[in-house]
């Protein structure tokens, strides 16, 4: 960890197959998500590889008006080890703008039948013109968040 990227990592008892595939489909990161801001997938289609597109609809409270969409761009996928994205936030004229932050899972194998998963938020890409006009401070959200959205993660491939 650095002073601008956080992590959690847990064991999950299922085969990391099981685990990539539910972090594949953007109709599950809402159930996954520990804060409550991811709301739905505005793409239904899984993600299959590096630089693909997908946008979710949130909802943040100190954001004005609440509601926003944000796209995000497949770093990472390499199954079924590790998948990124980067999110891009819309502006005024439709456009996209990368954040600078970082969504990543890596899994590795844990025992005969479970995976260890880490989830890593990193936002030292984020530039000082960019912090200075969003209305929060990175992190936007307690640590634990990291743990909860594992917990989650767990829960949807276990339950």
């Amino acid at each position: 960890m650095t002073e601008e990227t956080i992590s959690a990592t847990t064991i999950i008892d299922a085969p990391a197959e099981a685990i990539f595939a539910v972090l594949a489909d953007p109709a599950k990161h809402a159930a996954i998500d520990g804060t409550g801001s991811v709301r739905e997938p505005l793409d239904s289609q899984h993600l299959t590889e590096t630089g693909q597109v997908f946008r979710v609809a949130m909802y943040n409270d100190s954001v004005p008006g609440g509601h926003y969409r944000m796209a995000n761009r497949v770093q990472v996928f390499d199954p079924p080890r590790a998948i990124s994205w980067e999110p891009a936030m819309y502006t005024a004229d439709g456009s996209t703008q990368i954040v600078g932050h970082i969504w990543r899972y890596d899994l590795a194998a844990a025992g005969p039948s479970g995976t260890e998963v880490t989830l890593s938020y990193d936002w030292s890409a984020v530039r000082d013109s960019l912090r200075e006009r969003l209305p929060f401070r990175f992190p936007p959200f307690a640590a634990d968040h990291l743990t909860n959205s594992l917990t989650h993660l767990a829960g949807l491939v276990t339950g």
